[in-house]
């Protein structure tokens, strides 16, 4: 008589199952943390059994890590022109939607970098999302100087760290160091693409309508105009 053999699920599941567990991890992962995060726990919150989450991921482990690809590294797709024509309006998007993707997955964030010591698996998917956003703002920023925009010498790498950086750190830690950010979320974001832009000697500014309430009564800059 043939025994069938358990293994790790590579897909024939349906996917309603695996996104359902996938998405009771993650919300288990982001309130417990690894070692809170049982897998009882999960299989509990997704309405299925342990057997089935095993027979699904294989193991805790590989459940969390493909949680974590799924909420942060594969859930931002930059979204930057190849042909840059209104720089202003063009980073001013990008920087939005990465900030607010950061900002809505805060909590599996912060709780994966505060166990990274004892589970540096957890350290994969953020490391590849991190890499894939600085390159491609760095290949804009390229394109930007090479299309004349910029007036002014910069090293791409070091823009785009501060930036990406800025807008990290502001999607992450506002609430825990409320007092260290300007503005409100949204207008901070503004002023931090409008200072880069002003850096970078970009005549194109921020779109004046996006300025109301920011830290500063914003002007278009005439960098490179004259």
């Amino acid at each position: 008589m043939h025994m069938a053999t358990s293994v790790p699920d590579t897909g024939t599941h349906a996917p309603p199952l695996r996104e359902r567990i996938a998405e009771a991890a993650a919300k288990v992962y982001g309130e417990f943390g690894f070692r809170g995060a049982t897998t009882r726990r999960i299989a509990e919150e997704a309405g299925v059994n342990e057997v089935t989450l095993f027979r699904t991921f294989g193991s805790k482990a590989a459940l969390i890590v493909e949680v974590l690809e799924r909420q942060i590294g594969a859930g931002f797709r930059p979204e930057l022109p190849e042909t840059p024509r209104h720089p202003g309006r063009e980073l001013l998007h990008w920087a939005r939607s990465y900030h607010g993707h950061v900002r809505e997955r805060r909590g599996l964030i912060m709780q994966s970098m505060g166990e990274i010591g004892e589970h540096p698996e957890v350290l994969s998917p953020m490391c590849t999302a991190r890499e894939r956003e600085f390159v491609a703002l760095c290949a804009y920023l390229d394109r930007l100087r090479d299309a004349g925009h910029a007036t002014r010498p910069y090293d791409t790498a070091t823009v785009a760290a501060m930036l990406t950086g800025t807008l990290f750190s502001d999607a992450v830690g506002r609430e825990l160091f409320p007092g260290t950010y300007p503005a409100e979320p949204a207008q901070a974001v503004v002023a931090y693409v409008e200072l880069t832009l002003r850096a970078l000697g970009v005549a194109d500014p921020v779109p004046s309508a996006e300025h109301a309430g920011a830290p500063w009564s914003a002007t278009p800059s005439t960098s490179g105009q004259s």
